[in-house]
């Protein structure tokens, strides 16, 4: 729970307090789509100077997580607008 944002925070409370009913509806559509959302399948590659990549090795290794998952940890808050550019 240590790495969840906000919203992913008040689902879970919100799950907590019962305020969630189960749908009759088809629940494989569901299942597939909430698969298909939290599937890393685009790859990227990008350059970095030397010294970002190693501070960023050192962060990650801080965190006790890959690097490559800091990273995408750092996208997808700046997405949501959780990191502000400089």
């Amino acid at each position: 729970m240590k790495y969840l944002d906000k919203e992913e925070k008040e689902l879970i409370e919100s799950y907590n307090k019962g305020e969630w009913k189960p749908t009759k509806k088809n629940k494989s559509a569901y299942v597939k789509a909430a698969k298909e959302s939290m599937a890393k399948n685009k790859r990227i590659n990008i350059r970095l100077t030397n010294k970002d990549y190693y501070d960023i090795q050192i962060k990650a290794a801080e965190e006790g997580i890959p690097y490559q998952t800091l990273i995408s940890s750092l996208i997808h808050k700046y997405n949501k607008g959780e990191l502000k550019s400089a």
